[in-house]
């Protein structure tokens, strides 16, 4: 007969996959949201249960054992078959209720997401969202987000993507700043400093994009935010790429047009497990119509949005 105190529940492995993924007992207390000292103890105690030591301890970090890799990956087969277990389940209620989790980047949530927010709360007032802003990549299957609203068509994963529109970017330089610094012959970028995305966004196509196009420009500031640049281009410190729909006002003038520069799409993503979950369902359909309905600005064919440079002078 099995002895109870062998038996290892999932959330026993829980613990152990994060500590695994983020090499700290800080950084898995920061996913499970729970204390350090919880990790820390849970972890002991998965230990002590299966007699084997997972990880050893050190200054740089927890690091695992041979016994810790060799069991990471049935440990991980297990997580795989517990989220699908999750999310098939958590489509069978037909009541639009509950929490449900959105991933998108900041400016897509403060801009447009929350504002058309309370149409969704008067539809659903039982429902609640969760918005996970970040520039990274989220994990649909492991349910760090149910959904996902994406300018990067996903290229991996049991996921359903569909193309709600899209999203133009121009390089934008505050009026004054473009008087100060008139135009070097044909080219609208020379002899004026940028604003960038920094290092660690360096990916991001916007980044990407100025690179290529202005490799010798004078980065005059790198941030890590669209809120920063944009702010940085309102101070009068230079030109920056920026998503259409947020240049907004007299003060923005565009020196390039959306046709010189690039444009997103914009993607609703969805574990496919939890397509047929009325909530999730609820959001998505939200997120559609808020698209829809932002459409002519983020497609930059909004009137007045900006003002053309050779329009200005």
């Amino acid at each position: 007969m099995e002895d109870e105190s062998e038996r290892v529940d999932w959330n026993d492995l829980k613990y152990f996959l994060e500590v695994a993924r983020g090499g700290s007992l800080t950084r898995a207390a920061d996913v499970l949201r729970v204390s350090q000292s919880t990790v820390g103890r849970r972890i002991t105690e998965l230990e002590t249960r299966l007699a084997t030591r997972l990880f050893a301890r050190h200054q740089t970090g927890y690091h695992l054992t041979d016994e810790g890799r060799e069991l990471l990956g049935r440990a991980q087969a297990v997580e795989d078959n517990m989220l699908a277990f999750e999310r098939g389940a958590s489509g069978l209620s037909p009541a639009v209720s509950g929490l449900v989790r959105l991933a998108t980047t900041e400016n897509l949530a403060t801009d447009l997401v929350i504002p058309a927010l309370p149409r969704l709360v008067a539809r659903h007032p039982r429902l609640r969202l969760e918005i996970v802003t970040t520039t990274a990549t989220v994990e649909l299957g492991r349910r760090d987000a149910d959904l996902a609203l994406r300018v990067v068509r996903p290229t991996h994963g049991n996921l359903k993507a569909r193309r709600l529109g899209e999203m133009s970017h121009g390089v934008y330089g505050h009026r004054d700043y473009l008087a100060r610094h008139p135009a070097q012959a044909a080219d609208p970028l020379a002899g004026r400093a940028v604003i960038t995305w920094d290092e660690a966004h360096a990916h991001l196509p916007a980044a990407q994009w100025l690179a290529q196009r202005a490799p010798g420009a004078h980065v005059v500031l790198t941030a890590s935010t669209l809120r920063a640049q944009i702010a940085a281009v309102r101070a009068g410190l230079g030109l920056a790429v920026l998503p259409d729909f947020l240049a907004t006002g007299a003060d923005f003038v565009r020196v390039l047009a959306p046709d010189q520069v690039f444009s997103d799409g914009v993607w609703l993503v969805i574990h496919a497990d939890l397509a047929a979950s009325s909530r999730v369902r609820a959001v998505a359909d939200f997120l559609a119509e808020a698209v829809a309905g932002a459409d002519a600005a983020l497609s930059g064919r909004r009137a007045g949005q900006a003002q053309d440079e050779r329009a200005s002078c």
